[in-house]
């Protein structure tokens, strides 16, 4: 059975916001364009921007839940972000540029607690996005496994909780659980199916207000012995990628 894109996500700057595509090009073993380019290294963070590092690195939403209602939009011709938060007002600034650093760090301190780490600095990786793995990664979402953890929890919940890159609707909820080992062809490119996706407290927050307000840790628990929503993929096969495009095991 074919099944459609429906949704197709970046997140430009690690933790701090998310934008909404119509459609991207993926290419073989690298991160969506424009996902998790830059990463905000913590103080005590040792990450230079030569290698991949574990998200430890990183002011981040699991301990920062207000970072969870961040919107971003990227400026692919200028290198500009912007961010915007309900919170504070907005700001645009050139993640490459140092100069602009002290003001998107002010911009960003109100939303930290106390208790986390300070933000010091924005790195990039040449060649790849700061993505949870140690391999490149797209995130695959299944709307079907989310009406699950919705009906489980017995409200709505914004599917933004989960920050995926891909989203479609298999009909049956974990189906995606399925693929692991396998490839699967979403639009002209196609993925390896490499690892489910295991979740922190980032995903009890509430992209709207970034605030905690559900527990989705102990309703997977609870519910599926488990903490994991949506599996990593590594594009083996590059290609474009739209809204309604097929989505489909090979």
């Amino acid at each position: 059975m074919t099944h459609a894109v429906t949704g197709i996500w970046r997140h430009p700057l690690k933790s701090h916001g998310r934008e909404a595509l119509e459609k991207t090009t993926v290419s073989a073993g690298q991160t969506m364009p424009g996902d998790r380019v830059w990463a905000v290294a913590n103080e005590q963070s040792k990450a230079d921007g030569s290698k991949w590092v574990v998200c430890g690195n990183f002011s981040r939403g699991s301990q920062s839940p207000a970072l969870m209602a961040i919107n971003a939009r990227l400026d692919d011709a200028t290198g500009l972000l912007t961010l915007t938060h309900p919170q504070r007002s907005e700001i645009t600034f050139d993640p490459e540029n140092p100069a602009d650093l002290q003001r998107f760090l002010d911009w960003e301190k109100p939303l930290l607690p106390g208790t986390a780490r300070a933000s010091a600095r924005i790195i990039r990786v040449p060649g790849r996005g700061m993505t949870d793995t140690g391999f490149p990664s797209v995130t695959l979402c299944n709307w079907a496994s989310h009406r699950a953890v919705e009906q489980a929890i017995g409200h709505g919940l914004s599917p933004l909780r989960w920050r995926g890159n891909i989203w479609f609707d298999l009909g049956e909820p974990w189906a995606e659980n399925d693929w692991l080992g396998r490839e699967v062809q979403i639009g002209e490119a196609v993925f390896a199916v490499r690892e489910r996706v295991v979740r922190c407290l980032a995903t009890t927050a509430n992209p709207e207000t970034g605030e905690r307000d559900a527990d989705t840790l102990k309703v997977l628990k609870d519910n599926w012995g488990h903490q994991d929503f949506s599996v990593y993929a590594e594009v083996v096969r590059g290609g474009g990628i739209r809204l309604g495009d097929a989505v489909k095991v090979l």
